[in-house]
């Protein structure tokens, strides 16, 4: 932005250079706006004016979006859904819960409530102990081998990718590791799997969130899973 008094400009950091980024409706943004969040996304960076500036160590990127057939949403490119570890589908609430929604405080009185259950320096430390989770050559080759399934289905235009492999193995551990165990399982690997897959797969058909994974539930079955570990 231009310097006051001044006919040079000065480099301001936005909201991207921060830890936690929430980016609400993200497939209403434009396309140019989605090509600078990728960048952000899959390299840690900003580029500006020729400048790279790097971003926080724990920068990782929250999104919302609207159903695709939604009019004035952009929807988002392949590489950029990639680069999203998983896609979470909350579906509507129960009716119970709708309830307690409306007899509960305003947004503001909501938040002001909120507790934190993690600090930076907790979060921090976890981070370090996930790469550690040990993995046999059996889970990997599970993981491969559902990846595969994908992209000989009839049904899928793309398959899952390398990244979406790396994406399901890293989920993998973290489940364990919040499980308290030190390896994975073939179980941790299901459990993550439907969230990594979910939005990653890309079908003929347009299908909904829960008919995804039904099929998901198809493909999980015809590949045979290691023994599992005592």
């Amino acid at each position: 932005m231009p310097q006051q008094g001044k006919e040079t400009f000065q480099f301001r950091k936005g909201p991207l250079f921060s830890s936690i980024i929430l980016a609400d409706e993200i497939n209403r943004t434009s396309p140019r706006t989605q090509a600078a969040m990728l960048e952000a996304m899959a390299e840690h960076q900003v580029t500006s004016d020729g400048v790279t500036y790097d971003l926080p160590d724990s920068f990782f990127v929250l999104a919302t979006q609207n159903p695709i057939e939604y009019e004035g949403t952009y929807p988002l490119p392949e590489a950029q859904l990639d680069r999203f570890l998983m896609q979470l589908s909350l579906g509507y609430p129960t009716p119970d819960q709708e309830v307690r929604l409306l007899a509960a405080p305003s947004n503001r009185e909501a938040l002001a409530n909120v507790k934190p259950i993690l600090d930076k320096q907790t979060f921090e430390a976890l981070k370090q102990l996930v790469p550690n989770i040990h993995v046999e050559q059996a889970i990997l080759d599970y993981i491969v081998r559902l990846g595969n399934q994908t992209r000989e289905d009839q049904r899928i235009r793309l398959g899952i990718s390398p990244r979406g492999n790396q994406f399901c193995l890293l989920a993998a551990k973290a489940y364990a590791l919040l499980e308290g165990r030190s390896y994975v399982i073939p179980d941790d690997v299901l459990a993550v799997l439907p969230a990594v897959y979910r939005h990653r797969l890309l079908f003929f058909e347009n299908l909904t969130t829960k008919q995804k994974d039904a099929y998901i539930a198809v493909i999980v079955k015809k590949v045979q899973p290691p023994m599992r570990r005592s």
